[in-house]
């Protein structure tokens, strides 16, 4: 294993409130995964963490609603970490973050120093 990572962070209360079924949260999260593999498929990061298919590491979160989601994203912003927040279309609704391969380490000492840890938790 290479070290690098990649976080996926979905919203619980669309299983859990508006009752989606779970294969569409699991397909926005294909979606929004393949949207952020194309979108830094140039990155070292990415290209790093996709030469070992077999081996790749994901972690993935949920966060309990759209404001939550919508905060994660702003603060992913500031700290310039890449990520595609997936927007389900034609209804508008964001369902889930991606965040770009990168090495643990990074962004665990990004997350350490904010409070990003009150808005999710593991699934």
């Amino acid at each position: 294993m290479n070290g690098i990572v990649q976080y996926v962070i979905v919203r619980s209360d669309l299983l859990k409130e508006l009752q989606w079924p779970v294969g569409a949260v699991i397909a926005q999260a294909c979606h929004a995964v393949s949207a952020v593999t194309h979108l830094y498929h140039e990155d070292e990061h990415t290209k790093k963490y996709l030469e070992d298919l077999d081996n790749m590491h994901k972690i993935v979160l949920e966060v309990p609603n759209e404001d939550n989601m919508r905060s994660l994203h702003d603060k992913l912003e500031e700290n310039d970490i890449k990520h595609k927040l997936w927007i389900e279309q034609p209804e508008n609704i964001p369902t889930c973050l991606v965040v770009k391969p990168y090495p643990k380490r990074k962004f665990k000492s990004i997350s350490k120093n904010s409070n990003y840890s009150r808005d999710y938790k593991f699934i």
